[in-house]
């Protein structure tokens, strides 16, 4: 048994399933309200039909080159059934946002393999503000309910906060944390976490990096280093690059995605604050553009509202 075997056998919940429906509220809002405005008084799929559809996708934060590829595979099955009622559009969209996901590399979260590698090693990226520290602090928090033994590196030294952020984390969640003082290199607080964690026979390691974006070589090189002293102790650590979106942004989310894809080998994507917004479209956007596994999804502010992200209940959810 790998070890996060666990993930894969935990089965959706009524309290995660409310939990997730709740989240994407504003988005189901917002998104059905314009639906039924675009269809009122039609009977058929015709081109305004798609044209109206098309804008809400794009005005959902799907994204163009996303939305164009929905609106088509929508047209080619218009076109091959010959006959489509617009009472039928939302079971159309539905099927197709979800072969969408299906075909994206979004793996249902519990049925994706791990391996077995301990310490198993996430490096987090992502800008500030995004709920990068949180997103750690409710992982931990979920991997520890499992019984694995965590330890979070507190690695973005570049603000005295973010390390406070961490060690509070620590304490709430019952983790311990390796830091140094501020302004420490960061690749240095990354080689003692790993170290201590291999010392204490310990199942995790999340380490935690500066939210700077505004210097692209100057993330890279730290990014880099980073990733090289953590291979000195745990070959082929980190074994998972996380990035964590904020979805709220819409937009600016598909922008920070490229810039930290560029700097890094991102392979897994944490999405929040989905609950404070109408913008969940950006999961679906992001997942087509960008071809990496959506992992996480924040859906409220409990220490629980960090979901392991299964694409056919996040459908079913959006649809409902």
């Amino acid at each position: 048994m790998g070890l996060f075997d666990f993930l894969k056998k935990k089965e959706t919940t009524p309290e995660t399933t409310e939990a997730l429906n709740s989240g994407l509220e504003k988005t189901k809002q917002g998104f059905f309200s314009k639906l039924t405005k675009a269809v009122a008084g039609r009977s058929t799929i015709d081109a305004e039909v798609l044209d109206n559809l098309e804008e809400i996708l794009v005005t959902s934060d799907v994204g163009v080159a996303t939305t164009l590829k929905i609106i088509e595979r929508i047209e080619d099955r218009v076109a091959k059934d010959k006959y489509l009622s617009t009472n039928e559009l939302q079971q159309l969209l539905r099927e197709e946002i979800q072969l969408l996901l299906a075909e994206n590399n979004s793996n249902d979260f519990r049925n994706f393999e791990y391996g077995n590698h301990k310490p198993y090693v996430i490096m987090v990226v992502g800008v500030n503000g995004v709920g990068k520290t949180t997103t750690i602090g409710k992982l931990a928090h979920k991997l520890k309910q499992e019984n694995l033994k965590v330890v979070l590196g507190a690695a973005d030294t570049f603000r005295a906060a973010a390390v406070d952020q961490i060690k509070l984390w620590g304490e709430r969640v019952g983790v311990r944390v390796v830091a140094q003082a501020m302004g420490s290199d960061p690749a240095s607080v990354a080689f003692d976490t790993l170290q201590s964690a291999v010392a204490n026979q310990e199942d995790v390691v999340i380490i935690d990096t500066a939210g700077r974006l505004h210097n692209k070589v100057g993330l890279m090189n730290e990014l880099g280093k980073i990733k090289k002293v953590m291979e000195r102790v745990v070959p082929g650590a980190p074994h998972e690059i996380l990035l964590v979106l904020d979805g709220s942004t819409g937009q600016n989310a598909f922008e920070q995605c490229k810039q930290f894809t560029e700097a890094t080998d991102v392979n897994a994507l944490a999405i929040t604050k989905l609950d404070g917004t109408a913008k969940g479209g950006v999961v679906i956007g992001i997942s087509d553009q960008f071809k990496i596994p959506v992992k996480y999804i924040g859906v409220g502010e409990k220490i629980n509202d960090l979901q392991l992200f299964d694409k056919k209940e996040f459908v079913n959810s959006l649809f409902s």
